[in-house]
């Protein structure tokens, strides 16, 4: 993986979970909470996607698995902290 690829990952990242943070109801996790939350989220959204076969390659598509994964990631902590 190159640094620009890494980089670019990490930004979708970003920006998913700042997107999950305004979506899902509650307080959220702050503002770096969310991009945390929003780059585990791409990862684990990824890893998913990679085992169905299925990807995506352009940017709309990688932040649309990306906020599919942290909204996942969201539901898990909340469902786990229950």
């Amino acid at each position: 993986m190159s640094l620009t690829s890494f980089l670019t990952f990490l930004l979708i990242g970003a920006v998913a979970g700042w997107l999950t943070g305004l979506l899902t109801k509650g307080r959220g996790f702050g503002l770096l909470g969310n991009i945390i939350v929003g780059v585990i989220g791409a990862f684990l959204a990824n890893f998913v996607f990679g085992l169905l076969g299925i990807g995506a390659y352009s940017l709309i598509g990688r932040l649309i698995f990306a906020l599919l994964g942290s909204i996942g990631f969201v539901w898990l902590l909340r469902f786990i902290k229950k």
